[in-house]
Formats: C-alpha cells, structure tokens, sequence
C-alpha cells in the first residue's frame, strides 16, 4: 500500500462499524477517544460494546450487516468481522459511495489503515507497517508508550501556551530558536512539576519578554 500518514478530525462525524466483537470493540474505543458519532451494526454484541449502547455512547442496529446501511450519512466505514466476503461487499459498496472503508487486518479492502497509537496528553504518536505485521505494530506502540516520559505532556501543554501567548503579541522567534529553548533543564523542571521555573526558563531561552505564570499583560 503507498500510504500517506495523516491525522483525521472525527469529533461529531458519523461512522459506522460493522461488527460486535472484540476487533469491534476496539475499532470503538478509538473513535469514542476522538468523539465521532458512532453507529454499530451486529447481530449480537459482547459485554464491553452492550455496555457502551446502554450508556447511549453509541447506537446499535441489531442485526446483520445489509448494503442500504451504508446510505445513512455515514464518512467513514469500519468492517470489524473475519468473514473476507463481507469486507470485500463492504468495500466495494464504500466506493461505490465515496465513503473511506477500513477492514481489519485485510489491507487490500481497505481505503485507509488504522496505526498504532500512543496517547499522552495533547501528544499523540502512530507507527504503522502498511497492514503487513500487526505484532510489530504492537511492539512499536510499547516502544513509543515506554518512550513518551511524564514530563512530554506537561512540555506540550507549556509550549502551546506560550505560543498562543506569543501569537496574541505578534511575537515570532525561528524554529531553531524553539529547539534551542527545549533542552533538558526544561524537561527536568517539567517532570518535577516545577511549572513556574520551566515557564520562566523557556521564556528566558526564547529572548522574549512574557508576564510571569499567574501575572498580568
């Protein structure tokens, strides 16, 4: 597959996933991490997912799979079943559609594939292997999980707020002026919640004048 990495906003979209077991499951806890409006359609479903339909999370159209259930609006299509006869009727009616169809582990009926994922705060990591080995894909997930430290979501948190701040005053530095400024006295100061200190550090380290955490325009 030629594959081109991109990060989708689905907060408020409609999906629909196909299929009420585990991989179902967890096709939706993905996208109920990034708040799509989520509609399954199974026959049956496990406790996890019956769980989620009770807390009205998501709807559930209890039956099996049927073509016209793609004509509900939907933008994106999940097939989470092992049956490969009916992730190529999904996938060939998706396009039929324009919709986006992925299919669990069966890359060639799929219009895009879903990487691993590590999140962390405002920071959010993907690794995938063009659908060739899901256990390595898992590997790499525990990799960048083990590798993303306590202190990167408080970096990412002060960094967007001096920018934000920065913005508001038409302040501009260079990028290499940014890299500069995060060095590892700032991570230190992170990672033991010293908020104020790092603020003032990265303030200094970018040549600019802020007012204080907590201060006044």
């Amino acid at each position: 597959m030629a594959l081109y990495p991109i990060f989708v906003e689905l907060k408020g979209r409609p999906v629909i996933v196909i299929g009420g077991g585990h991989v179902g499951a967890e096709k939706v806890r993905g996208l109920l991490a990034a708040e799509a409006d989520i509609t399954l359609v199974s026959p049956e479903l496990i406790e996890e997912l019956r769980e989620h339909v009770e807390a009205g999370r998501i709807r559930h159209i209890e039956r099996a799979y049927a073509e016209p259930d793609l004509d509900g609006g939907y933008e994106f299509v999940m097939v989470a079943t092992d049956d490969g006869a009916i992730n190529a009727e999904v996938a060939a009616a998706g396009k039929k559609r324009g919709l986006w169809v992925n299919a669990a582990d069966d890359p060639k009926n799929c219009d895009f594939i879903l990487p691993a994922v590590v999140r962390k705060g405002k920071i959010t990591l993907a690794a995938s292997t063009s659908g060739t080995s899901p256990a390595l894909a898992r590997r790499l997930r525990e990799e960048l999980d083990a590798y993303l430290t306590e202190d990167m979501p408080a970096l990412a948190d002060l960094l967007s707020e001096v920018r934000l701040e920065m913005r508001a005053k038409g302040i501009k530095v260079e990028n290499d002026t940014w890299q500069y400024a995060i060095d590892e006295q700032l991570r230190v100061l992170l990672a033991q919640r010293k908020l104020v200190a790092a603020r003032a550090r990265l303030i200094e380290r970018l040549g600019i004048e802020l007012a204080p955490a907590g201060g006044g325009a």
